[in-house]
């Protein structure tokens, strides 16, 4: 080894190298000795940082740059892609909704710093969820409402696109029951770089300007060892809150599982009957004391689920970021996953979308579509691939499934080949031609919900058929073109097996064709960020 060898942009001397078995963990170390510079070359164009908040936009932020790792050791869910069902032989689709986002803003981190994301980082439900939609708000007992629209497919001729949306009903923030938050800090080592702990500082400042008197804040960090800093806190007292969000440093390794056990004992000393109860997990992911099994965390996580305290986990960072843990754990503890790369993203998430985030207006929500084997021949589903159930688990009230949160809307998209075309599979030589009633070819499905309003136990069912009525992809309202546009997008990034000849400029041009309304500048960015992938995905050809 030389006298000197250069690791993070910090020159360090000798042997000591050596001792960098996990190089993400000593990240921060450079950046404190060597601070970045400020540069907003890795973020693409000026509307990259435009404010999302209500009111217009400000000056464009600089972007943050980030550290350099040696090693990459970030985890992801490996999920294949779901299949092609032929409807004679399996004709229910059923899975549990998801609200979680962190995938399209994870992918926006990759894109903007120059490359393209690892194809398990990809999940198509969690880009078009990113999203708001313009769904009507329910107007009956149901705490959200039910619509759908059929259009042709622009990815295989012939075949047709099943949307489903959902809305839930909206609640201002005078509208929230009193909550009890729990903000659980990783401030390990890990966590020094200034896409983290400084990060995490802000988004906890921006929610903390948020607070009601009749909220309170207790907060727990965690690196080495875990710590209570701050007991149950009025929102009235923000100063207080704030000036111990204001000290945190990061230092230490990081024991998560201890840590997390002591935000639900804190969180159930505190806890607020019919109100929100709520632990958010802000970290990189990366516990590497205690217990680090995934499988046993996650255990962890559903077992508390039970006291009535839900998780939700704010990610952070890159090189050793673990987005396995923090999505599972996230949909394992009721709550939802975000993955915040910029201070406009944390805006979004605990500002603008507070109520969303904070109170659950239906929990354990599970779609089953049944379809026709009169009108549909094969089926496909988009995304959702790690929120799949057996078809017995609808019906039992014991299974868990995502929970939706106020004003959330969650979309759905199933591809279908109408029965007569042909499809991804060859006809059976063998199978004889389903014969059905000319009476039962007015649907192409029949759409099922089962979901409990809060501390409940028991299901609420909600159902609806999906009649044989199309209409060609430009007749279609905006939403659905742009939802399209984006499912297109993370179909793309994973290589584009079932996009047929839609490419890059298709899908820009069918996003730009639908891009209004658009109050924040979301859909403006996302086209930027599809003509980033289609720069990269030339390169790499």
């Amino acid at each position: 080894m030389q006298k000197s060898t250069k690791v993070f942009g910090l020159t360090l001397l000798s042997c000591m190298v050596v001792a960098c078995s996990n190089p993400a963990k000593y990240s921060g170390i450079a950046t404190e000795l060597a601070p970045a510079p400020v540069s907003t070359a890795n973020f693409g164009a000026d509307r990259f940082r435009k404010l999302i908040a209500p009111t217009a936009y400000v000056a464009v932020m600089p972007s943050i740059e980030r550290p350099r790792l040696e090693q990459n050791t970030e985890k992801y869910q490996k999920n294949e892609v779901n299949p092609v069902h032929r409807v004679a032989d399996d004709a229910i689709s059923t899975f549990s909704i998801d609200v979680d986002t962190g995938s399209y803003t994870n992918t926006r981190r990759y894109l903007n710093d120059g490359r393209l994301p690892p194809v398990d980082a990809i999940r198509a439900e969690e880009m078009i969820n990113y999203f708001d939609y313009q769904y009507p708000q329910p107007n009956s007992v149901h705490p959200f409402s039910v619509t759908t629209e059929t259009v042709d497919s622009p990815w295989k001729e012939r075949a047709k696109l099943i949307k489903i949306g959902i809305q839930a009903k909206d609640l201002s923030t005078k509208q929230l029951p009193p909550a009890n938050l729990v903000f659980l800090v990783d401030v390990s080592g890990s966590m020094s770089a200034e896409d983290k702990l400084p990060l995490v500082k802000q988004t906890l400042r921006i929610l903390t300007e948020q607070l009601r008197p009749q909220d309170k804040v207790t907060i727990i960090t965690y690196a080495s060892g875990e710590k209570l800093v701050l007991e149950p806190t009025s929102g009235e007292q923000k100063d207080k809150i704030l000036r111990v969000i204001n000290q945190l440093q990061a230092g230490g390794a990081t024991a998560g599982e201890q840590a997390i056990q002591l935000a639900y004992k804190e969180a159930e000393k505190a806890f607020v009957k019919n109100g929100i109860n709520r632990i958010l997990l802000a970290t990189d992911g990366d516990f590497n004391v205690g217990i680090t099994d995934f499988n046993t965390l996650k255990g962890m996580v559903a077992e508390k689920r039970k006291s009535g305290i839900s998780l939700t986990t704010l990610g952070y960072g890159t090189g050793n970021y673990n987005e396995e843990l923090m999505e599972q754990i996230a949909d394992a503890g009721d709550g939802n996953y975000s993955y915040i790369d910029n201070k406009n993203e944390a805006k979004k998430v605990v500002q603008r979308q507070l109520s969303s985030t904070l109170a659950t207006v239906a929990q354990d929500v599970k779609i089953q579509v049944e379809f026709n084997p009169a009108t549909v021949k094969e089926y496909r589903l988009v995304g959702y691939e790690n929120r799949m159930l057996k078809q017995e688990d609808f019906n039992n009230d014991k299974v868990d499934a995502g929970d939706i949160g106020a004003g959330h809307n969650v979309t759905a998209i199933y591809e279908i080949i109408p029965v007569g075309q042909q499809g991804w599979l060859n006809d059976s030589r063998y199978q004889a031609p389903i014969k059905s009633d000319t009476a039962k070819k007015s649907e192409y499905a029949f759409v099922n919900l089962r979901y409990k309003l809060p501390n409940q136990e028991k299901s609420i069912l909600l159902s609806q058929a999906v009649n044989v009525k199309s209409k060609t992809l430009a007749q279609a309202n905006n939403d659905t073109r742009f939802a399209i546009a984006v499912a297109s997008y993370a179909q793309q990034l994973k290589g584009g097996q079932y996009n047929g000849a839609m490419g890059w400029d298709q899908i820009i041009q069918l996003a730009q064709q639908s891009a209004k309304p658009d109050p924040y500048q979301m859909r403006e960015e996302f086209i930027d960020l599809a003509k980033i992938a289609k720069s990269l995905s030339a390169k790499q050809n």
